[in-house]
């Protein structure tokens, strides 16, 4: 295993500075999820990898 480094976990101060934005209004705070939701469902198509059918053991 490698040896944490001195620096701060860069998800951390992610989230950090997600939670440090106050939304003006519910809009604002919807547009704010929504871009979440984006990201995360942008996320989950970049790591799909569906099973290989043609492979006798799948």
């Amino acid at each position: 295993m490698t040896k944490a480094k001195g620096s701060v976990d860069k998800n951390l101060i992610n989230v950090v500075d997600d939670l440090d934005e106050n939304p003006v209004n519910s809009h604002q705070a919807q547009q704010i999820q929504q871009d979440a939701n984006d990201r995360r469902h942008q996320d989950m198509l970049n790591h799909d990898e569906p099973t290989d059918l043609s492979h006798p053991r799948s």
